[in-house]
């Protein structure tokens, strides 16, 4: 995203992975605590099951490749079957449920973020007819990235008629990425492991996918990764508008290529508050601010450029009680309050 189009104040929003069963009680909790200029989200409800995870929601999505439900899990096959039916009936409820409660805001947000497992990770996770990860073989590889490509306009389009006059924001889910590059991931037999995928094919499939997205009109896309060997300089060589990562455990390098992006006019989604233990308490606003603004100014980094951020949880939200999950929210838009005061001066 161009400089001169940055929000100039730090937003928050959340991963997309939600508590409960119920999309319209999701909705109007999320809707709710992440009013203007916050950024709501489209939640994933797993609790309800096959066709309700991250990766299924989006394998429903890809043109002329179907999928079903394994032991060993999503499986590409020739047929749709009810596997199949059953993620895309969930994510058609769901946008149906969003486009009544949009309809009876009084004010409706200015823009709304969904979730979409990367190519790299989807073909980590959707496995071939011969039980082996789709991830061992090239054709298969380039086949599921461009099927994703093909199949995110219409996504977009439903969201967009769903919200009519919000801009839509992408998190592109690589949560394998670092395993993917590594050459980490375990075979089916669990004996050996696959070999790394070059660099440059991983740029150029979120490339793809990210050209997809925008001609499709998504006016941001930000690839949310782990801290782990984030591959930064990666994302934003495939044209992303910025990186999504958790803080805890960032090295100063990493520091040094997000400080460099945000000068080059990209997003941060900081992933500062930490959500690994349901149970823990949550730490003091004023110390989770200090975890972002203390290596901010360090990097020589301008409190006025603060509004490039938008702060996250770490993770997803789905294992809190939904009381648990509506207090991230609120303590997020407090972490926005408490870094927009630093910006501020």
């Amino acid at each position: 995203m161009p400089a001169e189009t940055v929000q100039k104040q730090v937003t928050a929003t959340a991963l997309g992975p939600w508590p409960g069963t119920d999309p319209a009680e999701a909705a109007r909790v999320i809707r709710g605590e992440l009013g203007s200029p916050h950024l709501p989200f489209l939640a994933e409800l797993p609790d309800r099951g096959i066709g309700s995870d991250t990766l299924g929601r989006t394998a429903s999505l890809l043109v002329d490749m179907a999928i079903d439900v394994q032991p060993h899990g999503w499986r590409l096959v020739d047929r749709p079957g009810k596997d199949l039916r059953r993620a895309k009936s969930a994510l058609a409820t769901d946008i149906n449920v969003l486009a009544d409660i949009a309809g009876s805001e009084e004010s409706s947000a200015e823009a709304l973020k969904i979730q979409l497992r990367g190519p790299m990770s989807l073909a980590a996770g959707l496995y071939l007819h011969n039980g082996e990860r789709a991830l061992l073989d090239y054709g298969a590889r380039r086949d599921i990235a461009e099927s994703l490509a093909a199949g995110v306009a219409e996504h977009v389009a439903r969201i967009r008629a769903a919200v009519p006059g919000a801009e839509v924001v992408i998190q592109l889910d690589e949560p394998d990425i670092a395993s993917v590059l590594a050459g980490t991931i375990p075979t089916a037999s669990g004996y050996r492991t696959l070999r790394s995928i070059p660099g440059e094919e991983v740029t150029g499939a979120w490339r793809l996918v990210i050209d997809a997205l925008r001609a499709a009109g998504v006016v941001e896309t930000v690839v949310a990764v782990p801290e782990i060997e984030a591959p930064i300089q990666q994302i934003l060589a495939a044209g992303a508008d910025g990186i999504a990562v958790p803080l805890k455990a960032l090295t100063t390098r990493q520091w040094e290529h997000i400080a460099t992006a945000v000068e080059a006019g990209k997003r941060f989604w900081a992933g500062a508050l930490p959500t690994d233990d349901p149970r823990a308490t949550l730490p003091r606003t004023a110390e989770v601010v200090d975890t972002v603004w203390r290596p901010w100014h360090q990097l020589g980094l301008p409190a006025s450029s603060l509004g490039a951020v938008r702060v996250t949880p770490s993770g997803g939200l789905a294992g809190y009680s939904p009381s648990g999950a509506q207090e991230i929210l609120s303590r997020l838009t407090q972490l926005a309050d408490g870094l927009n005061q630093l910006a501020l001066g």
